[in-house]
């Protein structure tokens, strides 16, 4: 099968490969790609942020694809079925975070694209319990940016609390999901941008954000929470600067730049900063019944399977409003 691989550590890109098609374990299925999302956090291990990934590996968490295959084990998938395969690939099981259905933060996890091959390619194997059926309202396209920038999206949507006003720093593919779902819910979305970026002003207004603006600009209201989606640590205390006492600041990233120092008071009155790692599948299977139930516009461009490197360049290079999706057929 065709693939694009991530061949040398740090590469900064992937290179076409041909492997076998793989096989499923007894607890894995086969899926045959229908698209594949492009995430930031692929990004960061093709660019080398994120350390000791498997060489080689094939990028790519947000898997949409079809079951073609199961293992003897599998009771929970049908060859035909569609599922979306996300970043979180296996966990342990029987850690203390395991046990408590907290598999986000075992020390033994697996992830999809970073040490399990994922789906820059024309097939891709998964555990058959980190898989899951996609609402049928979302064709193959516009569903692959649900299972990482709306998956961690909703989860550091939920960690950022129930207050009225939330603000989101970086606007792309999670941010726009998101305020479609804080939109929905009655909230108000107060969008911040890197400055100069008009396009992304626009972009932020036509999703639905109460006030859109840069990212050192002041929004018109305290908030009371933010949610740092661009990985720079400078914006932590930026976004404290803003949310009301008792507001809560969340680190969406698995990868940031060093967090500055900064003065106690904007940390004081209770605020709180607080980081997001991973998923677990409890949120996979509540964002995945909220995105059926609502209706969220995702916003793609579409790229051939060989193209990965123009994708992955795009985002580097900030000229994608929403997210990249690859069409490995």
């Amino acid at each position: 099968m065709r693939a694009m691989a991530l061949t040398r550590a740090a590469a900064g890109r992937v290179d076409a490969i041909e492997i076998d098609t793989p096989q499923p374990a007894p607890d894995q299925v086969v899926v045959r790609v229908l698209a594949c999302g492009v995430c930031r956090t692929d990004l960061h291990v093709v660019d080398g942020d994120l350390p000791d990934p498997a060489i080689p590996i094939i990028p790519g968490h947000e898997i949409v694809g079809r079951v073609e295959a199961i293992g003897d084990n599998v009771s929970t998938h049908a060859i035909g079925d569609r599922v979306g395969v996300p970043w979180l690939g296996w966990a342990c099981g029987v850690c203390e975070f395991c046990r408590n259905e907290r598999e986000n933060l075992c020390p033994r996890a697996k992830y999809t694209g970073y040490q399990i091959d994922g789906g820059y390619a024309e097939y891709a194997v998964a555990n058959a319990s980190y898989c899951f059926p996609l609402p049928a309202k979302y064709d193959d396209v516009r569903a692959a940016p649900l299972l990482c920038a709306g998956l961690i999206g909703y989860r550091a949507y939920r960690m950022a609390g129930p207050g009225t006003r939330i603000g989101l720093y970086g606007f792309g593919a999670a941010a726009h999901i998101i305020t479609q779902v804080a939109v929905q819910q009655g909230r108000e979305v107060y969008a911040f941008v890197k400055p100069g970026d008009d396009r992304g002003v626009r972009f932020a207004r036509d999703m639905g954000s109460t006030w859109a603006g840069y990212s050192n600009e002041s929004p018109p209201r305290k908030m009371d929470s933010a949610i740092l989606f661009a990985p720079v640590g400078a914006l932590v205390p930026e976004a404290l600067s803003h949310v009301l006492p008792g507001g809560i600041v969340v680190c969406a990233g698995i990868h940031m730049t060093d967090i500055p120092s900064f003065p106690y008071h904007l940390l004081w009155q209770e605020r709180t900063v607080r980081s997001v790692a991973n998923l677990t599948r409890q949120d996979a299977r509540e964002f995945l019944a909220a995105a059926a139930a609502m209706e969220l516009r995702t916003h793609v461009r579409e790229y051939r399977l060989d193209d990965a490197n123009r994708a992955l360049d795009d985002l580097r290079n900030g000229r994608l409003s929403g997210a990249a999706v690859l069409l490995p057929q």
